[in-house]
């Protein structure tokens, strides 16, 4: 039986630890390189909560500081699962790391993670906590140089999840990954990220009840919320 405040689930694990392989040309975005490009790598990787070189994994980079990384996108997770479907919807090969996430996870439900949960990751004391879905962008559109792209991702609805470093510790590929603490709010990775498909009461009691919510999420939901009430 599980530990009071813990939740079963079948075998979870990291299939793939990515950093920043080179910067390459943000040829949609408004910057002139971006670190998108992520490689999967053989070693642990250490993971911080913060240090003189930023959060999220040793060896990664984040160049547009505006619109990505910090303490509430330290880490970008997708599901093995998803990618998987994307390289039959596209009809191509899609590495780990392809859409620029550090972690490729396999028998998680990123989509259906709730907002707060976390996952303790391995045997070297790793917590992380999710944050957010993460939110396709022009720099996305260019790196995958598919029409429409944008669109397409954000219909699908299988967005990723960002997450914060609660515990520092270090990550490899293989390393399991149990769920805990998971918030009795219930709102999910893909329900904020599609957010006309949850009723408003859901909403508000992710608002209500949810401690330390990324500002740029309580942002987006605030103004969903408002916008239904006029």
């Amino acid at each position: 039986m599980a530990p009071a405040g813990s939740v079963e689930q079948v075998p979870a694990r990291i299939a793939a630890v990515n950093v920043v392989h080179a910067r390459v040309p943000d040829l949609r975005g408004d910057l002139d390189e971006t670190a998108i490009d992520k490689r999967p790598v053989r070693e642990r990787v250490a993971v911080r909560a913060a240090s003189p070189a930023g959060v999220g994994l040793a060896g990664d980079e984040v160049v547009d500081k505006r619109h990505h990384g910090g303490r509430d996108q330290a880490v970008y997770a997708y599901a093995v699962e998803d990618r998987d479907w994307w390289a039959a919807e596209l009809g191509r090969e899609l590495a780990p790391g392809s859409f620029g996430q550090n972690l490729d996870t396999e028998g998680v439900d990123v989509t259906g993670a709730v907002i707060g949960e976390r996952w303790h990751i391995g045997d070297d004391g790793l917590v992380l906590e999710v944050t957010s879905p993460r939110i396709p962008c022009a720099t996305f559109q260019g790196f995958m140089n598919e029409p429409r792209w944008v669109k397409r991702f954000s219909e699908h609805g299988a967005s990723g999840a960002y997450l914060r470093v609660v515990e520092e510790g270090t990550v490899g590929a293989g390393d399991r990954v149990t769920v805990t603490d998971r918030p009795a709010h219930g709102v999910t990775v893909g329900e904020v990220f599609v957010k006309r498909r949850v009723a408003a009461e859901r909403l508000q009691r992710l608002l209500d009840e949810q401690p330390d919510l990324a500002p740029d999420l309580v942002d987006a939901v605030q103004r969903d919320l408002a916008a239904r009430a006029r």
